[in-house]
């Protein structure tokens, strides 16, 4: 009897798994998440014959003034940029042949800062001021190697405020100050968005964050436009 009772129990404990098992697989799935769309700045270019090259570099403040420029630009430049975010100075090095290419560039206008200046979970640095240096100086000498007419571009403000990750104000203007000194020993004029910027910050930056409306990265844009446009003049 005991035996009869153990084997149907027994069963019984089979059938429960295997329908819960079955349950199991049968049990609908959560949709993927689609990748995330390429930002459009990072599209691409076609271009028109005859107009000479521009070469944007830098982080996701130049991506967000990327195609205001490209418009602006339309009829006298093929404004491309480089396919990804520069982030630092010490991705800059690795990446600045694959960047460059083969092909010939009439004016490259490039920036790093913001990101070799946040601060990281240790409290540093992601790129210590010295090497910041140090890497510009290797990239200065790779643009000049092109031909182009270059222009450095500064990094822009910082607001106030609980930052994340952490940045200061102060930080930039040291980072931009030497910045400033590779590129006056090199001949390469200096764009200053930060100096442009920040007597309208409160208009075009986002509040507590790095980043410009829309309308704010248009105003800087228009200026790196005109930048842009008074070199391809001197060509």
């Amino acid at each position: 009897m005991m035996t009869s009772c153990v084997r149907i129990l027994g069963a019984a404990l089979a059938g429960a798994v295997v329908a819960g098992a079955a349950e199991a697989v049968a049990a609908p799935q959560p949709p993927a998440r689609p990748a995330p769309r390429p930002h459009p700045s990072l599209a691409p270019v076609t271009e028109k014959a005859g107009l000479p090259r521009v070469l944007l570099i830098g982080d996701s403040i130049s991506m967000g003034y990327t195609l205001p420029v490209r418009e602006l630009l339309a009829d006298r430049a093929n404004v491309h940029r480089i396919p990804t975010n520069g982030g630092p100075t010490s991705r800059g090095v690795e990446s600045i042949e694959a960047w460059l290419g083969e092909g010939k560039w009439n004016v490259i206008h490039f920036n790093w800062g913001l990101h070799d200046l946040k601060r990281m979970e240790d409290g540093n640095h992601q790129v210590p001021l010295a090497q910041y240096e140090a890497n510009l100086r290797s990239l200065a000498a790779a643009l000049k190697e092109t031909g182009a007419v270059l222009i450095w571009c500064s990094t822009t403000p910082v607001p106030e405020g609980d930052l994340r990750p952490p940045r200061s104000n102060e930080d930039v203007l040291a980072y931009n100050a030497a910045a400033r000194r590779v590129m006056e020993e090199n001949g390469i004029q200096i764009n200053d968005l930060y100096a442009f910027a920040l007597p309208r910050l409160k208009e075009i930056q986002l509040p507590v964050n790095v980043h410009f409306s829309a309308d704010g990265s248009r105003v800087l844009a228009e200026e790196v436009a005109r930048v842009i446009g008074a070199a391809l003049k001197t060509r």
